[in-house]
This record gives C-alpha cells, structure tokens and sequence, in this order.
C-alpha cells in the first residue's frame, strides 16, 4: 500500500489501527494533541483529533474506532479524518493476530517497538520490516582473516539470518576483504553477476573502514566500474609495484583495532538489514567511508560506466572514435571567460562537479595552487597523466608533474583544472580504443608516418642518446620509427580530406610505459570543452599558439611589444599592480604567425633579487582580447614556482632542471629576444583583424579554410569518454610545430623568412639551444 491508498472501510473489523511506533500522542488541553517523534513535533488540533487519538492505541479495529466515536463524529466524519491521518503516514493498519483477543481492550504492543520505530523513520513499514528481515537470508563471504562468525553475529543483531556455504541460497552476499582493489574482488563480482545476487562489499583491516556500495547484476555499476576509479587515486603504489616488478599491488600494513573491526561489521549488518528491508536510494550506490579519527562519515558517489567491458557496452568507445567528426551548428553564449564556449564556466561546473571525488572521481581535487599570490586564480587537479612517472623518482615535483587551471575568477580557474584533468584522463589509453595492427608500408597512403607530427631531425636521432641523457620527456628521442614493423594504429578524421587517416595508437593515447614501437603520446592539441565544436577550436588554437612560440623561441628573434593600456580591460591595472606588489614587472609580446590568430607571450620577471626568474606564459585566441587574457592567465601558473625563491636561490617549488637551469641563468641581458623589438610600435587591438561570430561551426569552418590554404590536413580524434560526458579531442595538423625541440626541416626554418623575420632560414646549429622546458 502506499502513501494516499487506504485499506480502512467502516465494516473493517479485521485489522488493528493505531499510531506508528515512532509516534507517541501527548495531549495538550485546550489545544489539540501533539505527536512526539525523534524526527520533530506534529500538531493535531480540533475535535476529531481530542475524539480519535485516544482510540489509536493499535488494541481496536477501524470498525471499532468508528463505534467508539460515534457518539461525538459521524462515522463518514471519523473515517475520513484516519484516512487523512493515514495519508500523512502517522497511522500503520495491522492485521489481527489472535493473540491480541477482541478488537478492543489494551494497548497493543508490537515485539519490538524501538526496531519498527526505526524502520518507519527510515521510509518503511515498521510494521512488515522485522518480519522481512526474519525471512532473509543473507551469505557471508569472507576474504581476509576476520571470519563468518563475526560478521554473522552483527547480521543476527541487525534481525537477519546469515548463511554460510558457497552454495546457500541467499537474497544478498556480504563481501569481507582488506583491499577493495583486491585481483579475487573480480571473481566474486563475475560469480554474483551470473548469479543474480546483489552483493555488498567491506573493507577492513584499515583506520577508516568502507561499506558499500550494493552492487546489483542487473543495475547500477560494478565492481570493475569502482575499481577503474579507485586506481586513478593510487598511483604511486602502481608505480613501486612496477618497479618491484611485482604482478599485484604491493600489500599494506594491516592499522587497526578490533572496536574499529566491530563498528564496520556492524555497519554493514545495518546496510544489509535496509536493503533486504526493502529500502532503496542513490546513497546505496555509495562508497561510505568512517573516518573513526574523527568520528565522521563521507559518501562517494560510484557510477556505472557505460562502456565498462564487465558491465556495459564495450564497443561504445570503438563505435564513436571510427565515426566521422561532424561538427554541427553550436551556439555560444555569454560569459564563458576565456574563451567563446557553449556554456559558462558555471554552468560546467554545475554539469560535471560531481567528478571530483577524492575515491571515486575522475579528479581527486581541485585546490589553489600553492604559492600562488592572492590577485591570481591558479588551481591544481591532480596527476598529470601526460606526464606519467614511470619510477618513484619520477614522481618528484615536476613542472608539469601536475593537472592545473588558471582564469580571472575563481570559478573560470576551477573548470580549466577540471577540464585538463578530464582532457587527460580521456586521452589515456584504456584498452579499449579502436587499432588496425599492421605495418606503414602495408597500409598504405591512408597511414602517415610518425615523424610528420614528431618532427624530430635526422641529427636528433643520431644524436639521441646526448639528447635523453637529460631524462627530460620534453626532450626525448625516440628510434627511428620502423616503417616494417607492425604496430598498433588509430583513426583520426580528416576536417580537410573527408576521410580517415591513421597514427600509431602509442602517439595519440598516454601510457605509463613506452610503447614497443618507441613513441609516446604528448598533450599537443589535446582539449576538453562544453561541446565537440569546442574542443575542436580549443585543441587548434592551441597548436596554433605553440606553433608560434616556438617559431619565435627557436629562431630567437625580436617579436613587438603590446600596448597594455591601449586594450582598455578592467583587469589589467590590478593584475599588473599585483604583479608589482611581489616585485616583478609584466610585458607581453606578439607572437603572430603567417595563421593571423592573435598569439601572445606574456612575460615578467623579479626586480628585487639577483636572479630575475623570468616566467612566461602564452596565449591564441581569434579575438585578441582573450589571447592577452589567456597568455596572461597562463603566466599565473607558474608564479607559485618561484614565489618563495631566496637571495641564495633556494625555494624553488619545483625540481625539473630546466626550468631551474632557467630560472637561475635567464637575465633579459642573456636571452634579449624575450623583451620587446625597439623598434616596431607596440601593438594595439586594432593592429588584428577580428570579426565575432556567434556560432562555433563558424569558427570550425574558419579553422578548416586555413588549413587548407597552407595545404596541410586538419585531423581530429574524437577521445570523448561516455562516462565522463566532457567533450574531449585531440586535433593534429603535421607539420605544425610543437613548443619542445624538434629541428626537422620546415615551418621552424621557412616561416620566420616568410614572415620577414629572418633574411635566409637559421642553420640548426644557431637555433635556440635552451629547450622549452612547458
């Protein structure tokens, strides 16, 4: 029966009628009667309520009440006041027991009063509960040293019957271990699955013990669909089990006390008895987690993944990369901060918030970064999986060894650290991206070789080894790439041909480990964004910017300045005065290539220490506008670096040598082509050709013409994950340069004497032999 669907009829003589358990009625004269409850007070006020209340001690029938009653209400009157009270859910309807004797007389007491108070506080029928759980039978199975015994007397507590046998019948299983990433947690989803058999996991052994989530066959995630978040936060225990060179995680010290073993049994004695009670809500598809330090309990959301191989639909991932990328008409809308997007970067955070978990999701934070000056909004979302350590040393406080955002606001800064770690976790390879595994010369003219997006030069690889003995991934080499050899390739669309080309998979999808062919992937052109369109101008201008830096870095040449004062933005005069405040002086430099998109390098360095720790940072954007507020933006993410530098040249908050070989060497006196040219004015907004437009498929039309004017190819890999929802892509357009070292012949030599910049193309021996280090 529920709430609004009445039973009671005046000729019911069958059933007891009477308050919940949870209820006790306290007359007040003169005004009416209160029902006590620990979940608050309920008024009951007129004389209906003096007439009926008295009677509603559960000891007499409805027919009985009616009888009692009548000498005061009408037996229409007092029916439909219980049906009101029942409707509200203040009154259970029993059957008779005969035991309890005529339908009048005492009280009426149920076996256990406080149990069915509970059950009706917690959504259900107090009155049926006990009497399910007594018919329940639930399975203990134990993974770890702590037996059934235990975990059977808390069940017994709980009013369930626990069963022990593999092959026992039971409506629910619960799940002892000491590692919820434990290899034989597979084998007892996979036995529950075929089953049918809900089953409820414990961790124990640990201060803070887990329960939960339920995991149901037939909905809601499973234990794979956990355990693929679960690992994400644990990653430098997968890396000492690789450097071990051990098949399974390495195990932990057991820390714990036998009253924290007993708390965990018996909450998930409780969290069975309100599953098997029939109680059902999104907090049992929850990871609880008690922190017994502090007495407090947290919940992570655990959600199903829809192309999880044990559960979903394996091929999802497969169907959407193979598809053709059809960009599709996508309005912008205002307020999007850095950049033209289909929704603010409230609305994102609104949508995709719930990814950040420090368990379950995707991200495991998002917090300021440290060192970072109160006028800057710089924030850090965790591991950078584009920079994988592939020891325990390479876990050190690398420059990029961290996911990180950066805006104007604290909620622009927020959703671009979520959307880096998005756009990297979507760019690692999962396994179950789509390949064709065979050789560059047997596919054909549809397969482009690895060096045509790498651009590594033939004395790079000859000097490979000087070149990897830094350990630097900005700077490694790999072999030459073995046209011969099978190795695993992956499609991208072509925007500019229409059609699929393909690059070995190890190029475009990150991994701990180098591939057996030699490459790694690199972050070049990777963009999550609040549509696909989006992502796709994103991930372009971002090529276009570090195309240009290194066009300008490489070649050193002397680059205009830009008139801060001339673009008017009422940030500018606080950010620069910010600046100033921790003794630096900010300039910006004009970065544009033969593209004509906006591209800038904002710089700054210290003026009260001997070390000028210059750092910069770069922008591109169509409206020149958002390219000065990107690149100075950028600029703020490494600021915390060399906040809390020294006079000796200690305090650096990173150790990558580059970056402190830099930062200690650099002066503008050393590296001029850093400052502005002299002799060009600077720039002004008007100095760009920008046109607004107000549908991103403009902008991608726009992007696909200027590629095709240089006779180059747009490509696009569409690396959006169904369970994450975020756009997510990665646009590649060989021959574009990277901002690393890579000295192969063409735009690095030709473009800056296209540009005038340079009378003949620079000989590689006079390029710019400090690597950018970003």
């Amino acid at each position: 029966m529920t709430r609004g669907e009445s039973t009671m009829t005046v000729t019911d003589d069958a059933n007891r009628v009477g308050f919940k358990s949870h209820l006790r009625p306290e007359p007040a004269p003169d005004q009416g009667v209160y029902l006590v409850s620990q979940s608050g007070v309920t008024a009951l006020r007129g004389e209906h309520a003096e007439v009926l209340v008295p009677l509603l001690d559960g000891s007499r029938s409805t027919a009985a009440v009616l009888r009692e009653a009548s000498s005061a209400l009408s037996a229409d009157e007092a029916l439909g006041s219980l049906r009101a009270m029942e409707s509200a859910g203040l009154l259970r309807v029993r059957p008779a027991d005969p035991a309890d004797g005529p339908a009048t007389g005492g009280p009426h007491a149920p076996a256990d009063p406080a149990a069915e108070a509970f059950w009706d506080l917690a959504g259900l029928d107090g009155g049926r509960v006990p009497a399910t759980l007594a018919r329940a039978r639930v399975r203990v199975v134990p993974l770890t040293g702590t037996g059934p015994e235990e975990m059977g007397e808390a069940l017994r507590g709980a009013g369930l019957n626990p069963v022990t046998g593999p092959d026992a019948p039971a409506e629910l299983s619960v799940v002892l271990c000491d590692d919820f990433l434990s290899p034989r947690l597979a084998d007892v989803d996979a036995a529950h699955r075929r089953a049918g058999t809900a089953w409820l996991a414990v961790r124990l052994g640990w201060s803070d013990p887990w329960v939960g989530p339920v995991f149901r066959p037939d909905d809601g995630p499973c234990w794979h669909c956990l355990a693929s978040r679960l690992r994400a936060h644990r990653h430098s225990e997968e890396v000492l089990r690789h450097t071990l060179g051990r098949p399974r995680p390495v195990p932990l010290p057991s820390a714990t006390l036998p009253v924290v073993r007993a708390l965990a049994l018996h909450l998930a004695a409780l969290e069975a008895a309100k599953w098997l009670g029939g109680l059902r809500g999104p907090e049992q598809s929850a990871l609880r987690v008690l922190d017994t330090a502090r007495l407090t309990t947290t919940a992570h959301p655990v959600s199903r993944i829809p192309q999880c191989p044990s559960c979903g639909d394996p091929d999802a991932t497969r169907r959407r990369v193979r598809a053709p990328f059809t960009p599709v008409s996508r309005p912008k809308t205002g307020g999007t901060g850095n950049g033209h997007r289909a929704l603010t970067p409230a609305q994102m955070l609104r949508r995709h918030g719930h990814l950040v978990d420090p368990l379950t999701g995707i991200v495991k934070e998002i917090r300021r970064a440290p060192g970072s000056p109160d006028f800057l909004h710089t924030y850090l979302s965790g591991h950078n999986l584009a920079m994988p350590g592939r020891s325990l040393a390479g876990l050190r406080a690398g420059l990029r060894s961290l996911s990180g955002g950066k805006g104007l606001t604290e909620t622009e800064a927020r959703v671009s650290a979520l959307c880096e770690a998005v756009e990297r976790h979507s760019g690692t390879r999962h396994g179950d991206e789509p390949v064709i595994r065979d050789s560059l010369r047997a596919l054909g003219p549809a397969a482009l070789h690895p060096n045509t997006c790498q651009l590594y030069s033939e004395r790079q690889f000859a000097e490979r080894a000087r070149w990897n003995a830094s350990g630097s991934r900005f700077q490694y080499v790999p072999e030459p790439f073995d046209g011969t050899r099978p190795t695993d390739w992956t499609p991208l669309w072509s925007l500019t041909g229409n059609e699929h080309r393909l690059l070995p998979t190890s190029m475009l999808y990150f991994t701990p480990e180098a591939s057996p062919d030699g490459l790694w992937a690199d972050s070049n052109g990777n963009a999550a964004g609040s549509s696909p369109e989006d992502a796709l101008v994103q991930g372009f201008l971002e090529l276009v910017e570090r195309d240009a830096v290194a066009l300008w870095w490489y070649n050193r040449t002397r680059q205009p300045g830009v008139d801060l004062d001339a673009f008017d933005e009422t940030y500018l005069p606080e950010l620069v005065d910010g600046y100033r405040t921790v003794g630096r002086s900010v300039w910006v430099l004009d970065l544009t290539s033969d593209f004509g998109i906006p591209v800038m390098a904002a710089l700054s360095r210290r003026t009260d220490k001997p070390a000028e720790d210059i750092v910069f940072g770069f922008g591109a954007h169509f409206d020149p506008r958002l390219a000065l507020r990107r690149a100075l933006t950028e600029m703020g993410q490494l600021l915390p670096a060399v906040t809390g530098v020294t006079d000796g040249g200690t305090g650096y908050r990173v150790d990558d040598p580059d970056a402190l070989h830099w930062w200690r060497t650099a002066t503008l006196d050393t590296q001029p082509y850093v400052t502005p040219d002299p002799a060009v004015p600077l720039r002004r907004p008007e100095d760009w050709t920008y046109t607004p437009t107000t549908d991103l498929l403009d902008d991608v039309t726009r992007i696909t013409t200027l590629v095709r004017e240089r006779g180059m190819d747009l490509l696009v890999l569409d690396q959006t994950r169904e369970d994450l929802a975020v756009p997510v892509v990665k646009v590649v357009v060989p021959g574009m340069r990277p901002f690393w070292p890579r000295l192969a012949p063409g735009r690095l030599y030709d473009t800056p004497v296209a540009l005038g910049r340079h009378p003949t193309p620079l000989p590689p021996h006079h390029l710019n032999p400090i690597p950018l280090f970003v």
